[in-house]
């Protein structure tokens, strides 16, 4: 492979990690080809992009970004590697992975950047499944924030309609 090569792919990696804000670094190791294939299918029904690429290249690609990565250079960037992309569902790749180890615990999480946040091994993978996204949160923040206008507007229009039950009557007794 030529330096060139080398550069584009670092590149292309770089932009991948600078566009999708969430990533998951695994490892594959021992797994036989219909094994890989496998995943590799499973993965392309579900839109998620999976690459088996060299550390060094990951790790240069990294390092390109403003994001400190440094704590994926021992522990995740060791050993074969392939990185997962899914660019609308951070917890895509994270639910392959979990759905995929029921039947084949060769696949491995060595580590996960969700948002610039790093999640480093594999005892992180329920922690990734379970995490909310911003949209998520969003409307969960929006809901907290609406409801007590809510109880106020019920509130008042169940209260209106009580005063106005109690003015009418009260109007009547005086009629009579």
């Amino acid at each position: 492979m030529t330096r060139e090569e080398k550069g584009a792919i670092i590149e292309e990696l770089a932009q991948k990690f600078q566009s999708i804000p969430f990533f998951y670094i695994t490892e594959a190791s021992g797994m036989s080809v219909a094994e890989v294939n496998d995943l590799r299918r499973k993965c392309f029904e579900r839109g998620i992009e999976y690459k088996v690429v060299k550390n060094t290249f990951i790790k240069k690609a990294l390092e390109t970004l403003e994001t400190d990565y440094t704590p994926f250079n021992d522990t995740v960037l060791a050993g074969q590697s392939g990185v997962m992309f899914h660019a609308q569902n951070q917890k895509a790749p994270a639910q392959l992975i979990k759905e995929f180890r029921k039947t084949n615990d060769k696949l491995k999480l060595k580590g996960a950047s969700i948002d610039y946040s790093l999640f480093i091994g594999a005892d992180q993978l329920d922690t990734l499944i379970s995490l909310k996204s911003k949209e998520e949160l969003v409307g969960d923040i929006i809901g907290l924030l609406q409801s007590p206008a809510k109880n106020v507007v019920s509130a008042l229009q169940s209260g209106g309609g009580k005063l106005a039950g109690i003015l009418k009557t009260l109007s009547e007794r005086e009629e009579a």
